[in-house]
């Protein structure tokens, strides 16, 4: 089978967030709005407190879904129907906002490390005001693929060399894997034929496709849709492989809200400020 071919490379773009966190954007930026189903990734790196510490305080969301991944550190997430849930490194949490949530997700620490990612997805037309749900994974549950030379493969949400990741019941289908390469490693990776996806390097550095394009850390490499990811790296490197359904439907976005049509996104602000967004 072939090998899939990137087709565009990005750098991402430091900026803040909720409260003032920094993050660097490496999807959802003027360099590249989307790649149908995802919306936006942000990834967060930093020890310094002052870097983190505000959190993201209540904020609502309709019409699409929130995916936490944690490498290190911790996170509490609350919601407006009391929900909580604790997100410590190696859990995941996919939060289908659907009708809406309005939600907080705050640090659970005062020092040390936080660093993981935050993946916006979108979600069809006919499942947009669903009830809100979540899944939310601790790291034991999240199985790792260990391939004799090394290659590790933690699979959040698909499968992957017959190992299928606890996340389920999603409208797009979703593959994502987080995938370490050892130094002069390489690894062929099933990617279901139709998905759209992309590569996220972050750490590191690794050579995707037949022609071996360079992804340094930090970048976002998009993938053309036909055949296996092919995957190597002489130094070593880490990634995230994001892939999903294509939802082929317009998109109305502004700020927390996702919808189809810009009158869609006008009544989620107006059922926002009545108190009606959440049902």
């Amino acid at each position: 089978m072939s090998s899939r071919t990137i087709t565009n490379i990005v750098t991402g773009q430091p900026t803040t967030d909720g409260a003032g966190v920094k993050l660097n954007r490496v999807l959802g930026t003027q360099q590249l709005d989307m790649v149908d189903p995802f919306l936006m990734l942000d990834a967060f790196y930093s020890d310094d407190p002052n870097d983190y510490i505000a959190g993201f305080p209540n904020h609502p969301h309709r019409g699409f879904e929130t995916v936490t991944y944690m490498i290190a550190g911790a996170m509490k997430h609350g919601d407006h129907m009391g929900n909580t849930g604790h997100l410590r490194a190696g859990s995941v949490q996919w939060m289908t906002a659907g009708r809406g949530v309005i939600h907080s997700e705050m640090p659970e620490q005062e020092e040390g490390l936080l660093f993981g990612f935050q993946l916006w997805v979108n979600l069809p037309s006919d499942q947009k005001m669903v009830p809100a749900r979540y899944q939310d994974i601790p790291p034991e549950d999240v199985p790792t693929v260990e391939r004799p030379d090394g290659v590790a493969i933690k699979v959040l949400a698909g499968t992957a060399f017959g190992t299928a990741g606890p996340i389920h019941g999603v409208a797009t289908q979703p593959l994502m894997l987080d995938v370490t390469l050892p130094p002069g490693t390489s690894v062929e990776i099933d990617v279901p034929e139709g998905h759209n996806g992309f590569v996220h390097v972050f750490d590191g550095g690794a050579r995707f496709g037949e022609d071996g394009r360079k992804v340094r850390k930090g970048q976002l490499a998009v993938l053309g849709q036909k055949g296996k990811l092919h995957a190597r790296s002489s130094n070593g490197g880490r990634f995230l492989l994001l892939a999903g359904k294509p939802i082929n439907e317009p998109v109305a976005r502004y700020g927390p809200f996702v919808m189809n049509t810009r009158d869609e996104l006008m009544q989620a602000f107006a059922d926002y400020r009545s108190g009606t967004l959440t049902g």
